[in-house]
């Protein structure tokens, strides 16, 4: 892929498509590099696969290239909540139970990721409202839970009038270089590069310009649980594959302040390409599990949810935390399930292969980035 340059010379002219975490940390990382970067979003930004108020950052993960990602990306977190004058990831860790703590563990110490194991009695003091348990435990101490809402917001607001309130309906590009037209509800432009981050939205973009995607999409359900009495002073995010409390998919983030947690299981509703619900039931369903485990393993938070939220999901066929990136001419397309934690990195990367035509390999579909080793 060659690159284009601007009248002067400089930098291309980028267009990004969604401004969901991935959108806008490629925007601010283009942003960071001099760019002349427009970032088109139809709705609120980060209020769609991005949404929620709180995430995630885990080191915990089976492909090693992702742990390394990860702390680039926990590195750039800190880097631009210091710069945008906001704490993006909280310093409370990661609480991990079940069977698969031993081999993670293992392979985080040795990445040299603080991780250490937990014993029973250390379990009950790292989180006192969880109920007994006794088995495979561990803190990743480098993790925490990202404040999804001060983040995007953050990032929204110093990309300023870079942000353009249109939805995107066709990509075209331009014959005989690789500049790509880009036609909204209400403009047309030309870019030397465009980046597609569009969640749900990108599928369909791809297929326009030739790309066909193997994405499994699906919607997902996520209920906010209050602390009973006060907050805690530290709250880790909660990791549970255990089933020693009825579920082996359980992931909580702390909110801000440490007053509830957003929790929710590791499956979603499958849709129908035109994104019609295959099984309608099945989201009250996995509210009312979220509800049951709540009440059999976090005593210490209401049962009664707050709050509710539903997402898209988009996910690659080789595993729950794949991700790459496709390229036709000047576009760049990224698709993948759990990008939040990585996409400070992963919006670096597309940014650097915008502005040079240079592609970190990982990326690439045939490397299958986020597939579980051996």
């Amino acid at each position: 892929m060659t690159v284009s340059r601007d009248q002067n010379g400089d930098q291309p002219r980028v267009a990004v498509v969604g401004a969901g975490i991935v959108g806008l940390c490629t925007g601010y990382q283009l942003l960071r590099r001099g760019v002349d970067v427009t970032v088109y979003e139809q709705g609120v930004p980060g209020n769609s696969q991005s949404g929620g108020v709180s995430r995630v950052l885990r080191f915990a993960h089976d492909d090693p290239r992702l742990v390394r990602a990860t702390r680039h990306a926990r590195r750039l977190y800190g880097q631009w909540g210091a710069e945008l004058g906001v704490r993006m990831v909280s310093d409370d860790g990661v609480l991990a139970l079940g069977p698969t703590v031993p081999a993670r563990l293992e392979a985080l110490q040795a990445a040299g990721v603080g991780a250490r194991a937990l014993d029973s009695p250390e379990v009950a003091e790292v989180l006192p409202f969880l109920a007994g348990y006794e088995g495979p435990a561990m803190l990743d101490t480098e993790g925490g839970s990202i404040d999804t809402v001060a983040t995007i917001s953050a990032l929204a607001r110093a990309l300023g009038e870079r942000l353009w309130p249109e939805e995107v309906l066709s990509l075209r590009p331009i014959e005989g270089s690789d500049a790509v037209e880009v036609r909204s509800g209400g403009t047309t432009e030309v870019f030397d590069r465009v980046v597609v981050a569009a969640g749900r939205g990108t599928p369909h973009l791809a297929r326009g310009i030739g790309l066909s995607l193997p994405v499994r999409q699906g919607v997902h359900v996520r209920l906010t649980f209050e602390v009973r009495g006060e907050a805690l002073t530290r709250m880790p995010a909660l990791l549970d594959s255990s089933d020693a409390f009825g579920e082996t998919g359980i992931y909580a983030a702390a909110v801000p302040g440490n007053t509830a947690y957003g929790l929710g299981l590791s499956q979603s509703t499958p849709v129908s390409e035109d994104g019609a619900l295959a099984a309608p039931d099945e989201l009250a369903d996995l509210a009312e599990r979220a509800r049951t485990y709540v009440s059999r393993a976090l005593p210490g938070l209401d049962p009664d949810p707050s709050d509710v939220r539903h997402c898209w999901v988009t996910e690659l066929p080789w595993g729950p935390d794949g991700m790459a990136v496709w390229q036709a001419g000047g576009v760049l397309v990224v698709a993948g399930h759990n990008l939040f934690k990585h996409a400070p990195n992963l919006g670096g990367q597309l940014a650097h292969a915008a502005c040079t035509g240079e592609l970190d390999p990982d990326l690439l579909p045939e490397s299958r980035l986020g597939a579980p080793v051996g």
